[in-house]
Parts: C-alpha cells; sequence; structure tokens
C-alpha cells in the first residue's frame, strides 16, 4: 500500500512544530552553555561511569609463566618420544579389589524383601 500524501495544513503544522523544536534546542544550548544539550541522556550517563582498569602483569611474572608452560610441553614431548621412560613416570597402579559377591542366602533374603514389597503394593492398588 502506499502512503497517503499529507495535506497542505498537515505539512504547515508540521514545519511549525519543527520550528518550536529548533526553538527550544537552543535555548537549551544556551541554557547548559552548547554542545552538552546535544548528548543524548544515556550517552552523558555512561560517559560520568568510571571506567574499570584492566590489571596489568609484570613482565617477570609472564616470564615466569612463559618458562614453566614451556617445561609442561618439553616433559610432554619427551614422553611421546621414548614411551619406556613415560610408564616408569606415571604413578603405579591401583590393586584391583576383589569383586564382592551375595551368599546364596542373602540373594534369598533379598528376593523374600521384594516379593513382600510388591505384595504390599498391590494390595494397596
Amino acid at each position: 500500500m502506499s502512503t497517503p500524501t499529507p495535506s497542505i495544513a498537515n505539512l504547515q503544522r508540521a514545519l511549525a512544530v519543527a520550528e518550536q523544536i529548533q526553538k527550544l534546542e537552543a535555548e537549551l544550548a544556551s541554557i547548559l552553555g552548547g554542545t552538552a544539550a546535544a548528548k543524548p541522556a544515556k550517552a552523558a550517563a555512561a560517559a560520568a561511569k568510571p571506567v574499570k582498569k584492566r590489571g596489568t602483569m609484570s613482565s617477570e611474572g609472564r616470564a615466569k609463566i612463559v618458562a614453566a608452560q614451556k617445561a609442561r610441553w618439553a616433559k610432554i614431548k619427551a614422553a611421546k618420544a621414548s614411551p619406556v621412560e613415560a610408564v616408569a613416570e606415571k604413578k603405579p597402579a591401583r590393586k584391583a579389589r576383589a569383586k564382592r559377591r551375595i551368599s546364596p542366602e542373602g540373594r534369598a533374603k533379598m528376593a523374600a524383601a521384594a516379593r513382600k514389597r510388591w505384595a504390599e503394593k498391590k494390595a494397596r492398588a
């Protein structure tokens, strides 16, 4: 759909409103002192907030981190190069626990308890 063309009366009214806005902006600028009024409220509020400065690291601290990382990579590469040494560096494996088993009597008790629970549930239903 095309927008209808405004009438001459509407155009004259829009022109009058625009002129009033310009006069009010000029008056506001003279009161506040020039360009300060031109900034939107959000921009002025954002400019008023102090900017938090990020922490910086000293060159000595950075050098220590770099050296530690290089040492870690060297250790990894050495382990890949000689697998025999890598196996020696690993922690000893824990002794495997014996598998726990239920005695036939214990299994029978568990089955009886389960049957009892199911019987009670069926009786309630």
